[in-house]
């Protein structure tokens, strides 16, 4: 197929969105697909996976590049006539490209990734929230399907009125990250250095940012026997470091690649404490390192975590029950092993091979179903 990968972020810029774009474009490659990928100018490379990387005009909005209105965007979608429109988390770029389709003939799938309503809601602007649906509808109506990670996203954008949506969810490296790391010598070192003293070590990984509140770890202060160990990077580690100030932690700040899957492999049980993921990836990288998971039951993580089998889903806001489920499973190893081995079951059919191969059957089907719209007219 011939696809025009249209992403609201990319490269050097490295998020959820970039990450799944890239693992999909690289999948484009190995099988055999054609492609383009367009991306709001921010220093991105001229290629990738060996397809040409086409920069529009942007402004910077919070430190984020933000697409604007441009004839470029059409003119590269008639040059390469594309058979379908990637739209990664559409906004403004995302919004260019769906209405360019349109008028070319062209479909689209829709990918929701961002929950931009959450942040409205959760910084108290509720009229700014029913405007951000306003837009989110606006804009996914125009493709022939979005594609929402989990059934928390899909019920959102139900209640706002979007049509067409189908769950499509993420890949996981099931290679790197793998419950064989924690016998690498790197390793034993790192669990060594993280609880000299032989102590449980419970692990979080995410960006530290307001959304992700990874503040409520200060709920587990005074639990014998633990180490806490925190991986990552963001606005909110100066109230991290305040709320945790005095309890037995150590920053890692940002790792990738195999330094964050030893990470995970030090680990021997891994805390999410953000409500509002559209998805959720670390957990499903955890999972897939061996590890049980304790989750708020919201967002992404519902669909991820079954509950008193691969790990923990606690009431939003219930610090105690957090408190609790950690306890419970830092004093049963047997509990934790077996857990652990349900999570990596879990993950076994996500590889980003599968989930990609998913990804193109909706391709097909959006192409298909504008073709039928296109007879009925």
């Amino acid at each position: 197929m011939r696809v025009a990968v249209v992403s609201e972020s990319f490269l050097p810029t490295v998020n959820g969105v970039t990450n799944s774009v890239r693992k999909v474009l690289d999948y484009l490659r190995e099988n055999g697909h054609e492609a383009i990928v367009i991306v709001p100018a921010a220093g991105s490379p001229k290629e990738y996976a060996g397809f040409p990387v086409h920069q529009v005009p942007a402004i910077a909005y919070r430190q984020f590049p933000v697409g604007l209105p441009s004839p470029q965007v059409q003119k590269l979608m008639a040059d390469f006539q594309p058979d379908v429109i990637h739209a990664a988390s559409p906004f403004l770029l995302g919004a260019q490209a769906i209405a360019a389709g349109n008028r070319l003939g062209i479909p689209s799938v829709a990918i929701f990734q961002t929950d931009v309503a959450g942040y409205a809601r959760r910084n108290h602007l509720g009229a700014t929230t029913r405007f951000a649906w306003r837009v989110i509808r606006w804009i996914h109506d125009g493709a022939e399907i979005t594609l929402a990670p989990s059934s928390a996203s899909i019920a959102d954008l139900d209640a706002a009125g979007v049509e067409r949506v189908a769950r499509w969810g993420r890949g996981v490296d099931l290679d790197t990250y793998h419950p064989r790391n924690r016998l690498e010598p790197t390793v034993q070192r790192l669990r060594h250095r993280l609880a000299p003293h032989g102590e449980r070590i419970v692990g979080y990984v995410g960006r530290i940012a307001p959304e992700k509140q990874a503040e409520r770890l200060a709920a587990l202060r005074g639990l014998d026997g633990i180490r806490l160990c925190i991986v990552g990077e963001g606005p909110s580690m100066p109230l991290v470091k305040r709320e945790l100030r005095g309890m037995p932690v150590t920053y890692l700040g940002k790792l990738t690649g195999q330094e964050l899957a030893a990470a995970y492999a030090s680990f021997d049980l891994f805390v999410h404490t953000g409500t509002e993921e559209t998805f959720g990836q670390t957990v499903q990288e955890a999972h897939a390192s061996g590890l049980p998971v304790i989750a708020p039951r919201a967002g992404g993580p519902i669909d991820l975590v079954q509950h008193g089998v691969n790990g923990y889903l606690y009431e939003p806001g219930d610090d105690g029950e957090l408190r609790d489920q950690v306890e419970e499973l830092i004093g049963d190893d047997r509990l934790r092993a077996r857990m652990g081995e349900a999570g990596r079951r879990a993950v076994l059919d996500r590889s980003w091979e599968a989930i990609c191969g998913e990804l193109v059957g909706h391709y097909r089907a959006a192409v298909a179903s504008r073709q039928l719209a296109g007879v009925a007219l």
